[in-house]
């Protein structure tokens, strides 16, 4: 068993030859000397140096010193240095420092007889205390605060060693009789602390005779009464009741802690609504008083628990929770909003509505800095609110719809795609939308916003006066036509006076002059035009935002608007009884798109239009020169029945992710029976889980039974060394978050005895080695228990590689064995987790690092293929079962996952079938850092060519 340490200090700056400085800095008469030499002393203890040589020079030079630095560090010294020998007795020598320890309890400095007593708290030799005690008690009525607290202390953790109970008979009636005189608050604390500990029916005792002044009591006391009280309650529940009432007594307590430790308390001892109602109220109270966003969350965080055990009693409180809103801190939003959302009901909706709309309304001041990303996390929770209660959906699309034109693109892009939704699930709305969205699509300035929107308005325009204003809008927003026109004179200069105000011109041949006189090459000239075309107010431009967007180069809405024209002609077809109007509106559509098809064609653009968007485009004008009727039908029903069926899946998913949550088991009326140890841990109270820590270090180490009987802990074993090697080692490799425990066993397997064997470790990558080797003794074929802490730092792919070295008796030179290195995988630290689609777009799009790795494989199935993708990688597919329906020979899908440092890990896979049956194409993996892309890319390629 290794030994207990109170006291940790980094240090890694040691020789063999600096215990002889040590040594001689500390007979001398210099005091910086002495203290700068006890630091070394007392550090090079610490990192497993004995220096027993330094003990009675200590005791002969230091002990009588009067120095307090040096007084102090001779009791840290004191507490870490070995005083029993192997066999644990207390070795001879140490008999020499009580006289200097009873002279410091008996000192005139309070300083001194302070420092003693909290010493003699982790000293744990009876024979070293036992000479000590009456010096002790004496101090227990010393004039000075300090002195006393100090005393009542050391008292405690004298009685609480094996013979204490022989060294201090009496000591719970003593401590109880200074407990009924003190006053001051810190050493009442600590006698109480130690009737808690040492005599707990003393401490119950005298509890019940003060139940009235509980309240008057100062913080830290009450702070050992809350803890008392959960010890009673823990080993005796019947007695509940008698200390409910003092728990809800200091609810209203002046002091924050005191009030968060009766919620926890009150929340662990009871599930009776009141109680819990009493206890999210006080969550509340210090949700809106404290200032610190750290404790703010930590109270989110409990009622985050309240809202999963006891929801019918958080319902009430929603109101409440939401006021957290007005903190300006986005995490803090965040997760109020998370709470909230999970406990909306029919009858409070309404007023949360409400509250979302005014807090909506208030990002439109502009005073933070982060209001568009405040203002998305709003959309999408009133998103919610009307997907669930599809009522209140019309008090607030009309609002969203306001922030079509907002500068977020985020925020935007969340209204038009609950715009989207709303109106397919709400056919009630779809008037009033539609009529809105024409209204305020000139607003738009976002090229994915539009493409959004147009969508809706080619899909849900129905009727004859909604085709005709769509149409009319896109032809507002695109301008007058043609976008570009080209003319010259003599000297290669533009001057085509008659072309229209809205038109840009450009040469051709010969640089530009710009207005301020200076030249520019063609197409830089043409961004300029495009970008001062769109800021004149007077300009169609000004309002033409599909046209100032267009004539960037963006060709992919250009198809979109294509598509949106075609759609609506060919309605207008069916709700037109004029073929002439019909002809006409077709006409003005195909010279929009011709002209568009001339733009991408131009030398106007930096570059030329994209070979989709032209097939698509040229798509458009077949259809409308050659209208047939099963296009008709693709395109006015095919698409719908599309956007039908996503919502569909998307419900559907939904409603199993809740079904998975409500199959969580809950004590039901007639359960009466409660057998401890039978009971799953998700039934557990908090009393009950808190008793399960040493089982939650089993679970955290792996020693639990798992996988059908077989130990987990056998299956993380690893050799390290060859079985012909004079020494055998293998390591068991915990890995927990951010540390990883290897539990390194050596065996010698000689006749010799090995000396000054180490086990010397090194890494490679983002793992760092906390503690330095230490030396050790092996007899003849014995073993040794060697541990070595490892911190990890990122999700990078790392290796510990080392040797073990040794000296024998027979040979002087050193031995090393080299050992097998140690790969610390990276599916270790990642776990399959969810996003949303906007969110995996914008990380996608953000994350600098990308690993392409080619697909090659021996599995010819693509949705197989995937399969083992996402099992090796430990991700999930973000892609719905439904849209990996069918069998087409091409199958892409994105994977996403995070690890524990909070690291997003995103993945891409696009595969096709080629005519001989093997799959090709790529995975695509991008991160934020180096280390995810990299090792997953690794990963990935070892994996993929293997079977599932």
């Amino acid at each position: 068993m290794e030994k207990s340490c109170s006291l940790l200090i980094h240090f890694d700056k040691g020789n063999p030859a600096m215990a002889n400085e040590i040594k001689e800095s500390l007979e001398g008469n210099d005091v910086e000397r002495k203290i700068e030499a006890l630091k070394k002393a007392i550090m090079l203890l610490l990192n497993g140096d004995s220096l027993p040589q330094l003990f009675i020079t200590i005791v002969r030079y230091v002990l009588p010193s009067e120095d307090h630095t040096i007084q102090k560090l001779l009791l840290l010294y004191l507490e870490i240095v070995d005083k029993t020998d192997s066999k644990g007795k207390v070795l001879p020598e140490m008999i020499l420092i009580c006289q200097n320890l009873r002279n410091n309890l008996q000192h005139p400095n309070e300083y001194i007889r302070g420092v003693t007593l909290r010493f003699l708290s982790r000293l744990n030799e009876s024979e070293l205390i036992e000479p000590l005690v009456p010096s002790v008690l004496a101090n227990l009525e010393h004039r000075h605060p300090y002195i006393r607290r100090n005393a009542i202390l050391a008292v405690m953790s004298i009685y609480k060693l094996p013979q204490g109970e022989q060294l201090l008979v009496d000591a719970p009636e003593m401590i109880e009789k200074v407990l009924a005189t003190e006053q001051d608050l810190s050493a009442k604390r600590n006698a109480f602390l130690m009737l808690f500990n040492c005599a707990q029916e003393r401490a119950i005792g005298y509890l019940i005779r003060n139940l009235d002044a509980v309240p008057k009591w100062g913080d830290l006391l009450q702070m050992v009464v809350l803890e008392l009280i959960r010890k009673v309650c823990r080993s005796n529940p019947a007695e509940k009741g008698k200390y409910i009432k003092i728990i809800i007594s200091l609810l209203n307590s002046s002091s924050t802690a005191v009030m968060y430790e009766c919620a926890a308390t009150l929340v662990s001892l009871s599930s009776a609504p009141t109680a819990i109602r009493a206890a999210a109220n006080t969550y509340c109270q210090l949700l809106l008083s404290q200032s610190d966003n750290n404790v703010k969350l930590i109270v989110l965080d409990r009622l985050q628990e309240l809202k999963v055990s006891h929801r019918d009693v958080m319902v009430d409180m929603i109101m409440d929770v939401l006021r957290a809103l007005s903190s300006p801190n986005l995490d803090i939003r965040r997760k109020t909003l998370d709470i909230a959302l999970e406990l909306i009901t029919p009858r409070n909706i309404d007023e949360v509505v409400m509250t979302l709309k005014k807090e909506v309304v208030k990002t439109q001041s502009g005073e933070l800095e982060k209001n568009g990303e405040y203002r998305q996390m709003l959309v999408q929770a009133i998103h919610s609110c009307a997907v669930k209660f599809p009522e209140v959906a019309s008090t607030v699309v009309h609002l969203l719809m306001e922030f079509l034109g907002d500068s977020n693109l985020a925020s935007a892009m969340d209204v038009v795609l609950f715009v989207r939704e709303i109106i397919e699930t709400n056919p009630k709305l779809r008037v009033s939308i539609i009529a809105r969205l024409l209204d305020t699509f000139y607003q738009i300035r976002s090229s994915r916003v539009c493409s959004c929107a147009l969508w809706i308005i080619g899909e849900y325009c129905l009727s004859l006066s909604e085709v005709e204003n769509g149409i009319s809008t896109i032809n507002q927003c695109l301008g007058e036509l043609p976008f570009y026109t080209v003319a010259e004179d003599a000297e290669g200069l533009v001057t085509n006076k008659s072309q229209p105000a809205n038109a840009i011109t450009v040469s051709s041949r010969r640089p530009a002059i710009l207005a301020d006189g200076t030249y520019a090459t063609q197409s830089a000239a043409s961004e300029i035009a495009v970008a001062t075309a769109a800021m004149l107010p007077g300009s169609a431009a000004a309002t033409g935002n599909l046209r100032s967007i267009l004539l960037t180069g963006d060709f992919f809405l250009g198809a979109v608007i294509a598509c949106t024209l075609t759609k609506l002609i060919l309605r207008l077809d069916e709700v037109q009884p004029s073929g002439v109007a019909v002809n006409k509106a077709a006409a003005e559509a195909l010279l929009i798109m011709v002209s568009m098809l001339r733009l991408g064609q131009s030398s106007v653009l930096p570059h030329p239009i994209d070979d989709d968007s032209y097939d698509r485009i040229s798509l458009c004008i077949r259809i409308l020169t050659c209208p047939d009727d099963f296009f008709k039908k693709v395109w006015l029903q095919s698409c719908r029945e599309s956007f039908m069926n996503m919502l569909a899946d998307k419900q559907f998913r939904e409603t199993e992710e809740n079904k998975a949550k409500a199959q969580v088991s809950h004590a039901q009326p007639d359960d009466l029976i409660d057998f401890r140890l039978l009971k799953s841990r998700k039934g557990m109270s908090q009393l009950e889980l808190e008793d399960e820590v040493e089982d939650d270090l089993k679970r955290a180490t792996g020693e639990f039974v798992k996988d059908g009987g077989s130990m987990n802990k056998l299956n993380r074993i690893l050799q390290l060394t060859g079985f012909s090697d004079p020494v055998y080692a293998e390591a068991y490799v915990t890995v927990h978050q951010y540390d990883i425990v290897l539990d390194v066993t050596v065996i010698n397997r000689t006749k010799d005895t090995l000396q000054n064997l180490c086990l010397e470790l090194a890494t490679m990558g983002d793992l760092k080695l906390v503690e330095r080797p230490q030396n050790y003794t092996l007899a003849p074929e014995s073993s040794k228990q060697i541990k070595a802490n490892i911190k990890v730092s990122s999700t990078e792919t790392g290796v510990i590689f080392g040797n073990i070295v040794y000296e024998t008796t027979s040979v002087l030179d050193r031995n090393v064995v080299v050992l097998n290195d140690i790969h610390i995988d990276i599916m270790d630290y990642i776990s399959p987790a969810t996003c949303p689609d906007v969110a995996f777009r914008n990380m996608w799009a953000e994350f600098e690092w990308e690993n392409k790795v080619a697909v090659n494989t021996t599995i010819q199935d693509e949705k197989e293929f995937l399969t083992h993708i996402v099992n090796s990688t430990n991700m999930k597919c973000l892609a719905p079962l439904s849209a990996l329906d069918g069998d087409c020979g091409f199958l892409a899908a994105n994977l996403y996952a995070k690890s524990v440092f909070g690291e997003d890990a995103l993945v891409n896979v696009s595969v096709e079938k080629q005519p001989d049956g093997k799959l090709s194409g790529y995975i695509r993996i991008r991160s934020k850092t180096q280390g995810i892309a990299l090792s997953l890319g690794d990963k990935i390629t070892l994996k993929q060519k293997g079977s599932i």
